[in-house]
């Protein structure tokens, strides 16, 4: 307990605030190190660009675990789809996240998705075989993410 008060307004915006905290076996790893731009109260961002945000971390953090052979991949769950090589992920307000990619058959593959049926399942696969290094999605993604924020602070319409 603290001596420390605080208006309903700061309480409020203490709850929006992001906490991550995961606690791994293998490691002292506890969750992905947020960017300061997640670091900050969701204010008024849709459901659905705060969960690409999110993915995000989750998609680079997997891919730091991965060999140079590997290369991220989406499982869809609950069924037999197989799986997704992320080449792209996207949002559309105010409740839509969309993975781009190929299948393991080498097929354009596009999921589309709302937030509230949002499950994701991380795999390893194989890096395609005509590329000599493994894409990696999660940090270019992680970099627009830091862009967008800057341009946002300085008032420039982002498209």
């Amino acid at each position: 307990m603290t001596d420390q008060i605080q208006t309903s307004a700061e309480m409020l915006e203490a709850e929006a605030i992001p906490r991550c905290r995961e606690v791994h076996t293998e490691s002292d790893d506890h969750g992905p190190d947020l960017p300061e731009p997640l670091k900050k109260p969701v204010g008024n961002k849709s459901p659905a660009r705060w969960a690409y945000e999110r993915l995000i971390l989750y998609v680079k953090k997997f891919e730091e675990s991965l060999d140079g052979d590997q290369e991220v991949a989406l499982g869809f769950t609950g069924g037999d789809a197989g799986t997704l090589r992320i080449e792209g992920m996207g949002y559309f307000d105010p409740d839509i996240v969309t993975f781009y990619g190929t299948d393991t058959m080498g097929l354009k593959t596009q999921m589309i998705q709302h937030v509230s049926q949002l499950n994701v399942l991380l795999r390893a696969a194989p890096k395609h075989v005509d590329r000599p290094e493994p894409i990696r999605i999660g940090f270019r993604l992680a970099e627009e993410i830091e862009v967008e924020q800057v341009l946002e602070n300085d008032d420039i319409p982002v498209t």
